[in-house]
């Protein structure tokens, strides 16, 4: 039980993450230049905030699949388990390095801050639900939502 806890810890740590756009879009629109999206974030708290709160909403989801994907193996042998596991600790990857990335555009000292201690307690977390201090990371969400103008 201690697991299910933990993650639902890690998504209400997420915070915020309810604002995402939740619209179905048949086609993606081109992908813009990253030194250009770079350069048009740097320094805007309001889109870093907006950004954060996209990147939080999709890790969301994709840690609870991950996890029933992990669940789901346990019963499909050594490969499918290893190819699940695999599969959660890429997205935390991601997902920590997305938060770093925002913290080196941040402009706001606070902000700035914050992302990067989440991307350090995500990089700890590695995919082992254990291993969430759901204390730390709701401490964090709290400040990162009162840098964003939430709280």
């Amino acid at each position: 039980m201690k697991p299910v806890l933990a993650l639902f810890a890690l998504t209400l740590a997420l915070g915020g993450c309810t604002a995402a756009d939740k619209s179905d879009k048949t086609t993606e629109s081109p992908k813009p230049d990253p030194s250009v999206a770079d350069a048009a974030l740097s320094r805007d708290t309001k889109a870093i905030c907006e950004q954060a709160d996209r990147t939080g909403t999709a890790f969301g989801s994709a840690l609870t699949a991950d996890l029933k994907l992990q669940l789901d193996a346990k019963g499909k042998g050594a490969a499918a388990t290893a190819q699940a596991k695999q599969k959660l600790s890429q997205d935390v990857s991601n997902y920590s390095y997305a938060l770093g990335d925002m913290s080196k555009l941040a402009g706001d000292p606070t902000l700035k801050s914050t992302l990067k201690q989440m991307s350090g307690q995500v990089t700890a977390f590695s995919g082992d639900l254990t291993k969430i201090d759901a204390t730390r990371l709701s401490q964090l969400s709290d400040t990162l939502d009162r840098a964003c103008g939430k709280g």
